[in-house]
């Protein structure tokens, strides 16, 4: 279950994974239940791109925290080089889409820019209208991974 974004007094922890260190936020404020922040993009209204801060709620299982199964397509990891820059362009399905290494930015039509480093998840939804700007920041490649939901 999605849910939109609080204000809530929040704690981090970090999981180790052979690609990258996930710092992944959660809300305090429930023994049982806990919100993991992530960011959407969709098609607004005006055909444009825009962000929204979601949460994605977590069900305590005993010593872990684990959302409900999302169906998927699979996974495909991608390498992009520094120079990497993709000028305006919708997904072309539903996605999941994090990054392991590296940065990226991505600007929507309305010139609002984030930037998305190691550990950062991001629902790609705008599978319609003029769609976002992708360039890698920085001085290192971006490894990532896509989702595609079903």
């Amino acid at each position: 279950m999605l849910r939109i974004a609080t204000e809530r007094s929040t704690r981090i922890h970090i999981f180790r994974s052979g690609f990258a260190a996930f710092a992944l936020l959660f809300s305090s404020d429930s023994p049982t239940k806990r919100l993991m922040k992530i960011v959407r993009l969709y098609t607004g209204a005006d055909n444009e791109s825009h962000f929204e801060d979601i949460e994605l709620e977590l069900n305590s299982n005993g010593r872990l925290e684990a959302s409900v199964l999302q169906p998927a397509h699979g996974i495909v990891f991608r390498s992009a080089p520094t120079t990497y820059l993709s000028h305006y362009h919708p997904v072309p399905k539903r996605q999941y889409v994090i990054t392991l290494s590296g940065q990226v930015e991505i600007e929507t039509g309305d010139g609002t820019v984030r930037r998305f480093g190691p550990g950062d998840v991001m629902l790609a939804e705008d599978t319609t209208g003029r769609g976002h700007i992708t360039r890698v920041v920085g001085d290192q490649p971006r490894r990532y991974a896509f989702i595609p939901l079903k």
